[in-house]
């Protein structure tokens, strides 16, 4: 395996399925069983999850409410989505523990991070609810927060598109897509890959950034090989490597096969 621990992050969008509003139980489904697949791999799965699905904190001003009630709204969006999530990966028979950032005591353990850590090197499937338990920030912050306090290897963003284009690919079809992309260049090119807060907290710790495809069956566990799925956003020095790397490849397999021009 390429990586032992990785943060999966979901939106709740995501959960829809072709639905307008809720949770789609096929989709659930889906997305509990690639999870599955990779922890019985030996891959120590931590997730969050957003709330979009139910509702969004940002729609709160729209309709009169307070912004940090709509915060707080939102954040029990992800601890209901959190817990189907969870009530699918043990239907499958897969063990998880649900922390949340608010306290929640019937249904959630309250964030520990050394219990956190302590449930993945058991072999649990971690599911954070509740973003960061604070107002004004979103689950792409809390899943970058949580993934370098327990030290992941990577995050994985899991959309419902193959990677990262310079312009939404479902609208704009000459969207260019990106194989690899470094920090500076989301920054410069103003690529939508998580909200700045977000991103800024991976950049400073150099953890990198995996968006993909998660609707495509085997998708999780084929990143989890090793295989090159999706958009990596990494440090500059090393995304210059790779580009490099793959233009060189790109030549010698032009001088071998001519025929391809």
């Amino acid at each position: 395996m390429k990586y032992k621990r990785i943060l999966l992050k979901l939106s709740g969008e995501a959960l829809m399925g072709e639905q307008q509003y809720g949770i789609d139980s096929n989709r659930l489904l889906q997305y509990a069983q690639e999870i599955k697949e990779v922890s019985r791999l030996g891959v120590e799965v931590a997730v969050v999850i957003g709330g979009g699905n139910i509702f969004r904190g940002v729609q709160a001003e729209q309709v009169g409410l307070d912004r940090v009630q709509g915060d707080y709204m939102g954040m029990l969006a992800t601890v209901i989505n959190s817990m189907a999530l969870q009530s699918a990966l043990e239907k499958l028979g897969v063990y998880t523990r649900l922390l949340s950032g608010i306290n929640i005591q019937q249904v959630c353990e309250p964030y520990i991070r050394r219990r956190a850590v302590r449930h993945l090197e058991k072999g649990r499937v971690v599911i954070f609810g509740a973003g960061t338990g604070n107002p004004y920030f979103t689950t792409d912050s809390a899943a970058a927060l949580r993934a370098i306090e327990i030290e992941a290897d990577v995050v994985l963003k899991g959309t419902r598109v193959n990677g990262i284009y310079s312009a939404d690919p479902e609208k704009d079809p000459d969207a260019i897509f990106y194989k690899n992309v470094s920090f500076k260049d989301v920054f410069e090119k103003g690529l939508n890959v998580m909200d700045m807060t977000a991103f800024t907290l991976c950049k400073e710790n150099n953890l990198p950034i995996i968006v993909f495809d998660m609707n495509t069956g085997g998708n999780l566990k084929r990143l989890v090989d090793g295989e090159e799925i999706g958009t990596l956003v990494t440090m500059d020095d090393i995304a210059e490597s790779l580009r490099e790397t793959a233009e060189q490849l790109q030549k010698n397999d032009s001088k071998q096969h001519p025929d391809k021009k």
